[in-house]
């Protein structure tokens, strides 16, 4: 059964055809627009159907064995699933897959190993740190102190002489180590060494890369972290939700910061979505998906600086580009409105230096679609087209449904 064709049910047309054209007008969005947000994926119908299934509509407080709720003895084997799928998939000794979001997993990790007033070393909001890594606005920002480290003014890499200083001169409870606009890899070997020369945890958000390291395209935070937040969208092309990942010394106080400190019930649908991507991201399809991700990602972000675009860090080492559009004359949420109305889906972002805004974009997607590295130079070549103001974006619109036209998210 195709998707559209699960959209289109007899029941939700009859029950409620104005929601039901509001998904399908979704679907066809997604499907003739070009999907370049770093954070988004397509996931299988398969996970899909596990989204849709009758243990949505299970209650399920606790944990397998232990539950407030009768009747869990199927949603039971469904949770014990997703865990052993994740504890092998990334080589880890505990996995909790109940955080409903990777927000949630990073509060259930502070909640786990800090109190508040303490101190956490993260990298910089301005340099692509996340909210939950200190932000004002945000719960880790009003109850810890946090300390931002920054990336290096020429390079655009992580300052780790100024990581090491902060770290001995702050002697933080953690150090937080990922970003939500970083495209490099991350030195977890480097971060374990400061942390354990000032007596700290160490946290890998792994929110982003988490899906290149089950395809062995990224090097695994696991070896090297206390605790591993990660979630299981973007490339891991998992259903929207997060995950935590520890050693067995830590399982316990993990556990009990997912459940009841920081959130009541565990949404079973999503959890069985979740093992159902595990056992998608442990077959060998999906370790050459994930180097196909990070080699396309390589030639579209070679190709926009080919085309005059400033890529920060002088290219990619995942699926995440983030470049300034400054050069071709337009400014960040310029460029990203002119993009849209071309159907070109993508990001803003902070730039490392300087006071404007850079795009941010990925390719998992684009190449879950089956787009390849003659699509990537095509839609670096659209972008700097629409960009520069070359081309009306309406032209640029139809050029773009129909290379999205031969490569459809979900064939029917």
């Amino acid at each position: 059964m195709s998707v559209t064709h699960t959209l289109e049910t007899d029941v939700l047309r009859l029950q409620d055809p104005e929601l039901a054209e509001i998904l399908l007008g979704e679907l066809r969005r997604q499907s003739t627009s070009l999907q370049l947000i770093a954070a988004e994926n397509f996931t299988s119908p398969a996970v899909l159907a596990a989204l849709g299934s009758p243990l949505a509509n299970k209650y399920a407080e606790g944990y397998p064995g232990a539950r407030h709720h009768g009747g869990c003895e199927f949603v039971d084997v469904a949770e014990r699933l997703a865990v052993e799928r994740a504890k092998a998939l990334f080589g880890a000794e505990h996995a909790n897959v109940q955080a409903h979001s990777g927000s949630s997993a990073v509060l259930a990790a502070y909640a786990a190993l800090l109190r508040p007033g303490d101190t956490v070393l993260a990298l910089g909001l301005h340099y692509g740190g996340h909210l939950t890594h200190g932000s004002p606005a945000n719960f880790s920002g009003r109850w810890f102190d946090f300390v931002g480290y920054g990336v290096d003014a020429e390079t655009g890499l992580i300052d780790h002489d100024q990581v090491r200083h902060l770290a001995r001169n702050h002697r933080p409870k953690a150090i937080v180590c990922g970003s939500i606009a970083y495209p490099r890899h991350i030195d977890y070997a480097f971060f374990r060494e400061v942390a354990d020369e000032v007596g700290a945890y160490l946290i890998a958000d792994a929110a982003h890369p988490i899906g290149l390291v089950a395809g062995g395209a990224a090097p695994n935070p696991v070896p090297y972290a206390d605790i591993v937040c990660a979630t299981t969208h973007k490339v891991l092309r998992g259903p929207r939700g997060g995950m935590i990942l520890c050693g067995s010394e830590l399982a316990e106080r993990v556990d009990r910061a997912v459940f009841p400190f920081t959130q009541g019930g565990a949404q079973m649908h999503t959890i069985a979505a979740k093992a159902v991507a595990f056992g998608e991201a442990a077959t060998p399809a999906f370790g050459v998906y994930a180097h196909q991700v990070v080699a396309h990602a390589r030639v579209l972000a070679d190709r926009l600086a080919a085309e005059g675009l400033a890529v920060t860090t002088g290219g990619t080492d995942t699926h995440l580009i983030t470049a300034d559009p400054a050069p071709l004359g337009v400014d960040g949420r310029t460029a990203r409105g002119r993009l849209a109305a071309a159907g070109i889906v993508l990001d803003c972002c902070a730039l490392p230096h300087g006071d404007g805004r850079g795009l941010r974009l990925g390719t998992a997607a684009v190449t879950t679609q089956g787009m390849g590295e003659p699509e990537m130079v095509r839609i670096a070549g659209l972008i700097a087209d629409v960009l520069r103001g070359e081309t009306d974006p309406a032209r640029t619109r139809d050029e773009v449904r129909a290379l999205t036209g031969d490569f459809p998210p979900y064939p029917a």
